[in-house]
């Protein structure tokens, strides 16, 4: 009787080792697509996600498309990361490739000599007030 514990033990073992070993096969690779759905044809064949309504899944269609720059139904790496390389890009002024906190900085600095309104190097609550970040309702 206890033989064949120790058989079943070793067939289980063996089954997930198998299954391991797919699913590390499987694994995505740098420059694959991250999605492999077409942008027109989601939306039209209904694969829409479940509590979606109509607009939101426009809004996804729009945001799939504009990062879909070669226009074939699949998003890069190289595709996806592009916009943040162009904000990096515009923000290292000296090329250098990297940014020094002045670089990084340069926004916020604007944004507050902008809401300080008398010029006296700090804010008041109501020129604090005039720098709150927008929230997008839920």
């Amino acid at each position: 009787m206890s033989m064949w514990r120790y058989l079943v033990g070793a067939a289980s073992a063996l089954v997930l080792v198998a299954g391991g070993f797919l699913f590390f096969r499987s694994g995505a690779k740098p420059g694959q697509p991250l999605f492999k759905r077409a942008p027109a044809a989601a939306a039209s064949q209904g694969n829409s996600a479940p509590g979606r309504s109509a607009a939101e899944e426009a809004r996804e269609q729009k945001r799939f498309v504009r990062y879909d720059k070669d226009r074939n139904g699949e998003i890069t790496r190289d595709e996806y990361l592009e916009p943040r390389e162009k904000a990096f890009a515009k923000l290292d002024t000296n090329h250098d490739g990297k940014l020094s906190f002045d670089e990084w900085a340069v926004r916020a600095e604007y944004k507050f000599e902008k809401a300080d309104a008398d010029r006296s190097g700090a804010l008041t609550p109501a020129e604090f007030g005039t720098i709150a970040v927008a929230r997008k309702a839920r």
